[in-house]
């Protein structure tokens, strides 16, 4: 599992962006896409809101990837 640490500049930041910005999706489209089809999980759990509020200390893991929010 590769684990990508990514540091939150604001109170929240919304799942299609942060897959978006760190990379693991091309698009916000992209990440929309893999959201509606079940693809992601927050603090273990599926999530298939696109604009849910990734807050500091919630971590993301879609496709291998870990996604530590700081």
């Amino acid at each position: 599992m590769n684990t990508i640490s990514f540091q939150l500049t604001s109170e929240y930041i919304e799942l299609f962006k942060l897959l978006k910005m760190v990379k693991v999706c091309f698009s916000g489209g992209e990440a929309k896409i893999c959201i509606e089809d079940e693809m992601v999980f927050v603090n273990n759990e599926l999530e298939t809101r696109k604009r849910y509020k990734v807050r500091t200390g919630d971590v993301v893991e879609f496709e291998g990837n870990l996604i530590e929010v700081k």
